[in-house]
């Protein structure tokens, strides 16, 4: 299935329904008086989180969305029926733009969560509304207003706690493969990946976390080049960035240091608060440098990058440390949890 995280669809509430113009009209009644009844309201259309859609596919080809119209208000003050809404799928992690002017509608974050895109025509006012001491037989109704109609433009961020960042053939596809059950693209050559695979990583019964890979990124990624671009934002969303680099890189004129500098520069440029994210760095196939000098070229990396933060040694590919990283992750993503929950009780003044 392709993967779309960007698309433009046209909703359309119903109108109103209009109402009715009509009098009493039975044996023996004479004069019997308005009786006509308000329409309907017209439908409104809402996006919904759905836990089963994940991708934008499905509006490349169902662009238009349109909820009923409210049917006209009928004789003997029958109201019309209200038109059915619509509900339209979204995947969770929706951000929803005008089209036009790109203003910000809402962002659809939990499954279930609902957002109205377009309200529905308010009903028309049957001829009974307009009835009077001093207007007994009223004439006039009331026309049901139109829905609204709208260009949306729809943005998919990728939900996930943890992301990995890195040039192509880093070993990122090979990393989520070892440590959760996605199954992504892995091959002996550069951008085997196309688009983000998401992996839940099970610690325990208890404890899990989602682990987010993305195209690789390349140099002049924040102006343009290759895909990295286009999928930097699915990072955004996430508490921890791992930054994954290849010891032994793919590229013959590549060294681990300048592959490293070039994604931490693509990163800066593209959004000062991607770059502030906590971030860890993650040197991958340790397996193609021999037992005794991983210890020094690894350090060697470390002190080239000036790197003061947290530094795993991994081969994804044989399975080589990615449990002790993943019980890392989990104890700092608690430990990022607690912290917000703290910060919110002191925020609304609640006790501990």
């Amino acid at each position: 299935m392709r993967f779309v995280d960007e698309a433009e669809i046209r909703v359309e509430a119903g109108d109103g329904g209009n109402g009715k113009a009509s009098f009493r009209r039975e044996k023996y009644i004479p004069l019997g008086g308005p009786d006509g009844g308000d329409g309907g309201d017209g439908g409104s259309v809402y996006l919904v989180a759905t836990e089963n859609v994940n991708t934008l596919v499905d509006f490349r080809y169902h662009s238009v969305h349109r909820a009923q119209r409210g049917e006209n208000g009928g004789s003997r003050n029958c109201t019309g029926k209200k038109g059915e809404d619509c509900f339209v799928a979204v995947p969770p992690g929706t951000i929803v733009y005008e089209a036009s002017t790109g203003e910000k509608i809402g962002d659809l974050t939990r499954i279930g969560q609902k957002l109205l895109v377009a309200k529905g025509g308010f009903h028309g006012l049957g001829n009974t509304r307009f009835k009077s001491s001093v207007n007994r037989a009223p004439q006039q109704f009331s026309k049901g207003s139109a829905g609204e109609h709208r260009m949306l433009r729809l943005e998919l961020m990728v939900i996930a706690d943890v992301g990995l960042l890195g040039m192509p053939n880093a070993g990122k596809s090979s990393l989520i493969r070892a440590v959760s059950s996605a199954r992504p693209k892995v091959a002996d050559y550069p951008f085997t990946t196309l688009h983000p695979n998401l992996g839940v990583v099970r610690i325990d019964d208890m404890r899990s976390f989602v682990i987010a890979d993305i195209p690789g990124v390349i140099e002049g990624a924040a102006e343009g080049a290759g895909l990295g671009l286009q999928f930097l934002k699915h990072l955004s969303r996430t508490g921890l960035l791992l930054h994954v680099v290849d010891v032994v890189p793919y590229e013959s004129d590549e060294t681990p240091v300048s592959a490293a500098r070039k994604i931490i520069q693509e990163v800066e440029k593209w959004s000062d608060d991607l770059a502030n994210k906590p971030r860890w760095l993650v040197l991958n196939k340790i397996d193609n440098v021999p037992d005794d000098e991983v210890e020094q070229h690894c350090q060697a990396i470390v002190d080239e990058l000036s790197w003061d933060g947290p530094v795993f040694k991994i081969s994804a590919l044989k399975n080589q440390g990615t449990q002790e990283l993943m019980y890392a992750i989990m104890e700092f993503l608690q430990q990022q949890k607690a912290q917000q929950q703290f910060q919110l009780q002191e925020l609304s003044g609640e006790p501990e």
